[in-house]
């Protein structure tokens, strides 16, 4: 029975260097099994992935799940168990359409009239809860917070609607808040109001005003502070949350690693509250809850997508643990504005809800739907991943773009009805395709440029330098990818920017670029020609993104 056991370990579901039972945990704590060699340089020992042995691994590690996946659900109690579990918790969620044909727009201009899907939209406001306003670029996003707004107000629904709008477009915010509501009051900052002199004055104008709304912009709402004691319980709960992980990862006999990056993340925490703490209160600053808002519209949402995040996952592409300030701070707003509304008062907007990255969703449900996590007990980023997301490896072009590496991405969603459902309670998604709107026809044309002898020499070197930027051997503030990738894009458009001396090649980008361009120019100028695009697509990275330039 032992060299039973033994073979199921180390041939069926394991390796010789990674058994079954490895591999297992690994698995469960969403990681793919990776296997490491140590050698010795320059006296100095240095673990090196082997890529033979860490590809069986995975082998069997994917084995093993398939396997589990048809176990589970062998036993009659189990599967009635989980059926059970599922149906209450993923499978009793049914979202609400919403239809604003009804609505009368009291005090709306009379020469505008909202499109069936803004109706909707800003239904889906009133009657709904928290909402993300998901719509294409020209959908007419600003229009269905303006209404929402004023709407909300006249039924009695909010007081006071704050807009954090981009700091550039605040003026036109408000120009177009007036062309659909003529006899709106708002107020809109400048650049003036929120330098130190005049910041209080303007924030006590904001609380003892009676506006239909206040248009700010993102930096000039994150100078606004919660209040001294909300800061330090929102840490406080912070800390909690990541002591109970360093506590289960320790009775799980977790990795070193693992334990040592939690208790670094609540030892920046617990400096940052002694911080918060030993601060001099000044009790004349006022505070984001004594504004008197009860209706947060943040345009361009997608600019708070850092928020902080918690998960046992390692050397995984897709996943940011990144923190920005002003997403932690706009967090805490949030779950302040959902205790004062019930989960009613908060407003997204973006063309571009998730842009490269899964956890964007899980950001956008912990800022919008927080409640929902904790009911269905997701609020820690791993259950919400192991329910909805799988990491999944593949062999894709290097950086430097030559040669190939295996690459661990966030990248698959399963369970996704499931995640729709829950997803689609807050979000109001409309695309182009549902949308239909007069937008111009675009007619693309491709020109194809082959290298000169100097730019594959310069594309080259950039391979050797990427190599010894990933053996270690350079200083990062020497050379680093980040500087390889930018003088990759600037090759590819002309050689002459990476060296002045270099000849001008007539065969160039930039060369061909000028040539179609003033073609395309003489050819079409009858045709109302109004934009001209030119897009640079040959980039180093190999992630099909490319620049666009716009003349």
């Amino acid at each position: 029975a032992a060299g039973m056991y033994d073979i199921m370990s180390t041939e069926t579901y394991g390796t010789h260097r990674a058994n079954a039972y490895k591999i297992l945990e690994d698995t469960l704590n969403l990681r793919d099994c990776r296997i490491y060699d140590t050698i010795e340089e320059d006296g100095k020992e240095r673990r090196v992935l082997n890529q033979k042995e860490t590809m069986l691994a995975q082998q069997k590690q994917q084995a093993i799940k398939d396997t589990f996946a048809g176990w589970v659900w062998q036993d009659p109690q189990r599967r009635n168990l989980l059926v059970k579990q599922y149906n209450e918790l993923f499978n009793s969620t049914r979202p609400r359409e919403y239809d604003g044909s009804h609505i009368h727009f009291v005090g709306m201009n009379p020469e505008i009239n909202l499109r069936e899907h803004q109706r909707n939209a800003v239904a889906h406001v009133l009657y709904g809860g928290n909402t993300l306003l998901a719509h294409e670029v020209g959908a007419g996003k600003s229009f269905e917070m303006a209404a929402s707004a004023m709407e909300s107000k006249r039924l009695g629904l909010c007081q006071k609607s704050l807009f954090v709008v981009p700091n550039h477009l605040t003026e036109q915010w408000a120009s177009e808040f007036l062309r659909l509501y003529p006899n709106a009051k708002l107020l809109v900052t400048s650049k003036k109001d929120f330098e130190p002199a005049n910041r209080k004055r303007f924030c006590a104008r904001i609380a003892t005003g009676d506006y239909d709304a206040v248009i700010i912009g993102h930096s000039q709402f994150e100078k606004i502070p919660l209040s001294a004691e909300r800061q330090a319980r929102i840490i406080e709960d912070q800390i909690e949350e990541i002591e109970k992980a360093i506590a289960e990862a320790k009775e799980q006999s977790g990795e070193h690693f693992t334990v040592k990056q939690m208790e670094k993340t609540r030892k920046t925490l617990e400096v940052k509250l002694k911080k918060l703490q030993s601060t001099d209160r000044k009790d004349d600053v006022v505070t984001f809850e004594q504004l008197g808002v009860d209706r947060l519209f943040v345009d361009e949402s997608q600019n708070y997508k850092n928020l902080y995040l918690y998960t046992k996952m390692r050397n995984v592409a897709g996943l940011s643990t990144s923190e920005a300030q002003k997403s932690s701070d706009m967090f805490g707003k949030c779950r302040y504005l959902d205790e004062v509304t019930g989960g009613r008062g908060v407003i997204f907007a973006t063309g571009t809800p998730i842009s490269n990255s899964m956890t964007e969703m899980y950001t956008l449900m912990r800022y919008l739907q927080y409640s929902t996590l904790q009911q269905k007990q997701l609020t820690h980023f791993d259950a919400w991943a192991s329910t909805f997301g799988e990491t999944t490896t593949a062999i894709e072009l290097a950086p430097e773009g030559t040669g190939y590496r295996a690459r661990t991405r966030f990248a698959k969603f399963f369970n996704l009805p499931e995640l729709m459902n829950m997803f689609k309670e807050a979000a109001d998604i409309k695309t182009s395709d549902q949308l239909h709107l007069p937008v111009p026809e675009a007619k693309f044309e491709t020109v194809v440029v082959k290298p000169s002898e100097i730019q594959q020499d310069m594309v080259k070197s950039l391979s050797e330098r990427a190599a010894e930027v990933h053996s270690g051997a350079v200083d990062p503030s020497v050379d680093n990818m980040l500087k390889i990738t930018s003088d990759g894009r600037k090759i590819g458009l002309d050689q002459r920017l990476m060296n002045p001396l270099t000849p001008d090649d007539p065969d160039s980008k930039m060369n061909a670029c000028v040539d179609n361009v003033l073609r395309i120019w003489n050819e079409t100028k009858e045709d109302n020609l109004t934009q001209l695009i030119f897009c640079d697509m040959s980039t180093p990275k190999g992630d099909g993104s490319f620049n666009v330039y716009d003349d």
